[in-house]
């Protein structure tokens, strides 16, 4: 007899994609639908950086090529932009008035770029490095090496800037709390680590706040940054890396528990229980320290997604960390994060 179960994945990241390769192997037979906002099927952010040392399209990106969605019957619903869930009907509406059943709903939507409120007045001036457009857009408008003030910090722009030296760029970093996110360091470490940054090439600047950031004069460079102790610093992009915000506000109302991102016990299940969660969005409950927390990195993400779909098909798995949390520096003091490493 045929699957009767449609399962729906909001999201075409790690965790989605990893989900739906499980749900296709454990039910054959079923309709596994991906929707995202984005125009591209799957790649990974973590390869972004490569836009600026090879030759290469939107295509070399992809994890997957076009024909294992085809194979596996894997609809991508790309350029769709879901507004509402409404779980005690098991529908979902996009922004274009459509609305879709779901017997099983997998939110795996990932988070967006935080950007704290004394910022926001600045957004137009910034560049982010989230999506492959964007990180096309950063490679095209920098001269070659050019100068990048980098605010913030976190993993994935100290990965970004690593790679930057390598190609004779000039990093500026205003260092600030959601340096090093998603770890957690103390102050002792900080320091320890700010200093491996400098030993790398990066100029670090501590204890500043923003007071402006104008564009540059015709003819000279295109940001300038003035901060609150009078510096000044003229720069080519200016580009905030300050950490990820859960991105699902098309769950609000939806009648599943929420308080920074989607509330998800040990087996990744929703307050409701044909919802589950996976990735960047969710908080999983950790009964070692009796609190909800995120886990961030490509193979905990992706091990969220396999476990997410092995649950939704019958089985009942808890969760476990794919990789320890710990920054380090190595024997040559270079930075090492496992959230960088991914397969």
């Amino acid at each position: 007899m045929a699957s009767t179960e449609h399962y729906v994945i909001i999201g075409n990241g790690v965790a989605g994609n990893e989900a739906a390769c499980h749900l296709r192997q454990r039910d054959p037979e079923s309709r596994i639908t991906i929707i995202t906002a984005g125009r591209l099927l799957f790649y990974s952010r973590y390869e972004l950086p490569r836009v600026f040392h090879e030759s290469c399209d939107w295509r070399d990106f992809l994890v997957n090529p076009i024909e294992y969605y085809v194979k596996n019957r894997i609809n991508v619903r790309r350029n769709s932009f879901v507004t509402h869930v409404d779980a005690h009907r098991k529908t979902l509406n996009l922004a274009h008035k459509e609305e879709i059943s779901y017997s099983q709903l997998l939110v795996a939507s990932g988070g967006a770029s935080y950007l704290p409120a004394e910022l926001s007045d600045f957004a137009p001036l910034l560049n982010h490095f989230n999506l492959y457009s964007a990180a096309c857009k950063v490679r095209d408008i920098l001269p070659s090496k050019g100068k990048i003030v980098m605010l913030g910090g976190d993993v994935l722009g100290l990965d970004l800037a690593r790679n930057l030296l390598k190609e004779g760029y000039k990093i500026i970093l205003v260092a600030t709390e959601q340096t090093f996110w998603p770890h957690r360091v103390d102050s002792d470490e900080r320091a320890l680590f700010l200093g491996a940054l400098r030993d790398m090439g990066v100029e670090v600047i501590e204890e500043v706040k923003i007071e402006q950031i104008q564009e540059g004069a015709p003819g000279m460079s295109a940001r300038h940054v003035i901060f609150d102790d009078g510096r000044e610093i003229f720069a080519d992009v200016v580009m905030p890396f300050l950490g990820l915000l859960p991105a699902a506000d098309f769950m609000m109302g939806s009648g599943v528990d929420f308080e920074r991102g989607l509330l998800v016990s040990t087996n990744l299940r929703t307050t409701d229980q044909n919802i589950w969660a996976a990735g960047d969005v969710c908080q999983i409950w950790s009964s070692q320290e009796n609190q909800y927390r995120f886990y961030y990195g490509w193979k905990n993400v992706k091990k969220m997604g396999e476990i997410a779909a092995r649950n939704m098909t019958g089985d009942d798995i808890l969760w476990e960390t794919a990789t320890d949390h710990k920054m380090y520096l190595d024997e040559n003091k270079q930075i090492i994060s496992p959230y960088w490493e991914h397969d």
